[in-house]
């Protein structure tokens, strides 16, 4: 056991030299000891480095109170969860006390009576730091009761005390988290009379239970997490506590796609096969959150969480393991018609606003695929377009042999569970569509030239030189033209 050798009395501990510090000193003193020595304060927070970080530091440095404020799923509780790894690996207690108090000043009746009685032989107990850190989610239903505590008519009954003996006080968890970090999560859920109640503990660092004439003083660390759409969807934080949080940092989502695509590799979960994706289309499913958070059908007070990116890339990768345990051709290399099976973790995470109702969150979800891809597109090919003057050669527009074969009326069909051989036969049937991806890229394997090739047409489609069909999971591609006459010939 790790405390085996630590003092085990009052006395034992006096003679060691242990000196009392208070949550927010031993804070300060081990977050200084980290800057010093280089050492990372957080691990797993990609983006902050230069922004929200450093201003955590600082509150922490300036032994403040701190709310962060920001959209849904840009690593708040994340945060506040790590903070606790800056308090010292243990710190003493006096046992059986519920408050966690100090041997050297305790607090409570009970913690005073037991210095009285034992003196320096009083034993002592050691909490690790990962004990002293608790959080509530903030909901309507919470109560004063639960944060802070009221009085236990039963307990007084039953131990026979009178109903104004401290002793019948049932603690809530924030004093039970004497000595220690406590969290509040979606602090504008909490009602504002039961914000009212946790002004004292900001401001004065003690408590009042019913009107009890008694002082406990609190020392601990208080921090928060709000969501700035909540301020007026579903409640508000009081200006009294906005006033008492000494400092509020905001944070943000990822600036870049290599950022975003940092935080999902961390995050994912997703266990089985070990496939190599190719970087672009790392880049593509990180793309569709970042079109996602700029397009007009999106809510953007909401905002597009970093979930969206993390779910999708599992989807993605659950995709090309089905496919290839149907198919028992171990192939788990991805396919582009892989990247529509993220749909369902975009449709349920972005919230719309009213035009984007209107569309359909599917309709608005391919929509947010086809956008990223064509910007992951132009990073590695030319502009598809349809205007060329007529002194221009063939060679200047690499895309004309492959337009012209679906313009002859030929069609091509793939799904996502076509096996290997037959989606590389039905790839290499069009004219010109091998040639252009070797013209402006040179893979290692033929799986990617195939990926490639895939990835040109469904350019195509989106910049509308080809015409493209989903019918459940196949695609079909054709001529655009074509489709659009054959479409008014129906209409006649």
């Amino acid at each position: 056991m790790l405390t085996k050798n630590k003092p085990r009395t009052l006395g034992e501990l006096k003679k060691s030299g242990w000196r009392s510090k208070t949550v927010k000193e031993e804070l300060r003193r081990n977050l200084l000891q980290k800057i010093k020595a280089g050492k990372p304060i957080f691990e797993g927070i990609v983006g902050f480095e230069r922004t929200v970080i450093p201003q955590l530091e600082n509150a922490i440095l300036a032994k403040h109170n701190f709310i962060l404020l920001g959209l849904r799923g840009q690593a708040k509780s994340r945060i506040i969860r790590q903070i606790f790894t800056l308090l010292d690996e243990y710190i003493p207690i006096i046992p059986g006390t519920l408050l966690n108090e100090d041997p050297l000043n305790p607090i409570s009746p009970r913690g005073r009576k037991a210095l009285d009685d034992c003196g320096d032989s009083m034993q002592i107990e050691w909490l690790a730091r990962e004990e002293r850190y608790h959080e509530k989610l903030a909901t309507p239903d919470v109560s004063i009761a639960d944060l802070i505590g009221d009085i236990d008519p039963i307990k007084a009954a039953r131990e026979k005390l009178d109903i104004s003996n401290e002793e019948v006080i049932h603690w809530g968890i924030i004093p039970r988290t004497n000595r220690g970090i406590f969290a509040i999560n979606e602090l504008p859920d909490l009602q504002p009379r039961i914000q009212v109640g946790l002004l004292n503990i900001l401001e004065e660092n003690d408590i009042q239970v019913r009107g009890f004439p008694l002082r406990v003083p609190l020392d601990m660390l208080l921090l928060f997490t709000a969501n700035p759409e909540d301020y007026t969807n579903r409640g508000n934080i009081i200006t009294p506590l906005k006033d008492r949080i000494d400092s509020q940092i905001i944070t943000h989502y990822p600036r870049s796609i290599e950022e975003g695509k940092m935080i999902t590799v961390k995050e994912v979960t997703h266990e089985g096969v070990g496939v190599e994706i190719p970087e672009f289309i790392r880049d593509l499913i990180e793309e569709v959150s970042f079109q996602a958070r700029a397009s007009e059908f999106v809510n953007q007070q909401s905002g597009v969480s970093a979930r969206v990116s993390i779910s999708a890339y599992e989807n993605f990768l659950s995709n090309i393991e089905r496919r290839a345990l149907m198919n028992g051709d171990d192939d788990y290399f991805p396919r582009m018609c892989d990247v529509y099976s993220i749909i369902p973790a975009i449709t349920g995470k972005i919230e719309l606003v009213y035009e984007g109702e209107q569309e359909g969150s599917v309709l608005v979800s391919y929509n947010l695929i086809g956008q990223a891809l064509n910007n992951v597109f132009l990073k590695c090919f030319p502009k598809p377009t349809k205007d060329r003057p007529r002194a221009e050669k063939i060679d200047d527009n690499p895309y004309e042999p492959i337009t012209d074969y679906f313009s002859s009326g030929k069609k091509l069909e793939l799904s996502d569970t076509l096996p290997f051989a037959e989606y590389r036969k039905r790839l290499d049937a069009v004219s010109g569509l091998r040639d252009v991806v070797k013209s402006y890229f040179n893979p290692d394997n033929e799986r990617e030239v195939l990926l490639r090739m895939e990835f040109v047409l469904e350019a195509l489609h989106q910049n509308n030189m080809i015409s493209r069909e989903v019918h459940d999971s196949a695609i079909q591609y054709s001529d655009v033209f074509s489709k659009m006459l054959s479409g008014m010939g129906g209409m006649q």
